[in-house]
């Protein structure tokens, strides 16, 4: 029986984020194999976690910069360690090399942040993003923990090819993992086209790309309430601010409901799904929710980007304030354009984000690489000499921290 460590960078929120859903869905796919898992992190607990002894699986508290966790991880002895995005990688990587030299170390990027910031940047400058925004400090981070780790999973199908193309990542320490939908639990039927009213958006507010776009909303919200003065946004998201909240207008229709107690719930009261995202990587989990509740989705280039492939996309994409009201608007009041693209979302379920498929490659992935840990190794040079020298540099600065912390205490 393996066992696994997963070291969070939080403690997992499924009803939060899409990154809670997905964490959520790797612990599971690891659980079915009848494997141990233990969940770490040196994260605050929250009111909205979950809770992983309901899923058989144990966890434990860490501290950053202290020797406790490598007597830790010597006494749980994992065959597998996963990190949740490269920053934990940074911290505790070398100490897992030191001491667990012959765990498959795993990467979850969630979503590549080095795009992701160079997006953020490029917006914030008006500017068009270019590759050359990627060469950042934060990409040189990000892919030194994708180097040095035997396995990174890439939860899009663009960034696969950026790392490939740009970065020139070997493919075998790639793998793409989508998020995993039980396609045996989707609903068999959801409400009508008549019996859906308004338009919605749901996303954590303390993700960036998410306030922008209640931002951006701001704008294109009088363009669709223009033709469809009854209409309504309501805007759900965990965590809203009194920013946020200061911009709840009844008068206007543009509603500031907060938290969702089920997110696919007001997910399929609602007649259009609406995500005006202007940066951000990695794929969608709002989209994914509308695509399983059957709600049409109006997004931009960035929303949609890495979720369909080839296929139609299950609503409408546009890039403009215009543009995005005019296509919302055809949306809510076409039935047949809402049909079809409940038909072309259910399609997409069924070819990309099959959890049995999915989970299965990811299983076989690992255990190949298990098979034959120091032949797959020995095809990543780069990744051996990133650790020797992260075993000389990150590995002196964490002492040195604990160190000062233990005069402190």
């Amino acid at each position: 029986m393996k066992k696994v460590l997963v070291i969070g960078y939080v403690w997992p929120e499924p009803n939060s984020s899409a990154a809670g859903t997905h964490m959520m869905s790797l612990l599971n796919a690891f659980r079915a194999q009848n494997w141990d898992v233990e969940f770490a992190t040196p994260a605050q607990r929250t009111d909205h976690m979950v809770n992983l002894d309901d899923f058989g699986i144990t966890s434990q508290s860490i501290a950053l910069n202290c020797d406790s966790f490598d007597e830790y991880v010597k006494a749980y002895n994992p065959d597998i360690v996963m990190f949740d995005r490269f920053m934990m990688e940074e911290q505790f990587g070398w100490r897992v090399d030191k001491h667990c030299p012959n765990a498959i170390k795993i990467l979850d990027t969630e979503d590549l942040q080095c795009l992701r910031n160079a997006r953020h940047e490029a917006f914030k400058g008006e500017r068009e993003f270019t590759t050359s925004d990627l060469h950042s400090d934060i990409a040189k981070r990000e892919i030194a923990a994708i180097l040095r780790c035997d396995l990174s999973l890439i939860i899009s199908s663009y960034e696969m090819s950026l790392l490939n193309s740009v970065f020139k990542i070997e493919p075998s320490l790639l793998h793409h993992l989508p998020f995993m939908v039980d396609l045996s639990s989707l609903p068999t039927s959801t409400k009508t086209f008549e019996q859906r009213q308004h338009f919605m958006t749901i996303g954590n507010f303390r993700h960036a790309p998410n306030w922008d776009a209640v931002l951006y909303l701001q704008k294109i919200w009088p363009l669709i309430r223009k033709q469809l003065p009854k209409a309504e946004l309501h805007i759900y998201g965990s965590y809203p601010p009194p920013k946020a909240t200061a911009l709840n207008n009844p008068k206007t229709g543009f509603l500031i409901k907060g938290w969702a107690d089920n997110a696919f719930d007001v997910m399929q009261s609602a007649r259009v799904c609406l995500a005006p995202l202007r940066f951000g990587a990695g794929i969608k989990g709002k989209l994914l929710e509308a695509m399983i509740m059957q709600t049409p989705s109006v997004t931009t280039n960035i929303g949609a980007e890495g979720m369909h492939n080839d296929l139609p996309w299950p609503g409408k994409i546009a890039n403009t304030a215009d543009d995005f009201a005019n296509a919302a608007v055809e949306m809510y009041t076409n039935q047949s354009d809402f049909e079809q693209a409940q038909q072309d979302g259910n399609a997409l379920l069924n070819t990309l984000y099959n959890k049995v498929q999915l989970s299965a490659a990811l299983i076989q992935k690992v255990d190949s690489i298990s098979s034959d840990l120091n032949a797959h190794r020995e095809k990543n040079f780069t990744g051996q000499m990133l650790k020797h020298h992260t075993m000389r540099s990150t590995q002196y600065m964490s002492q040195w921290i604990a160190e000062k912390n233990k005069k402190l205490d």
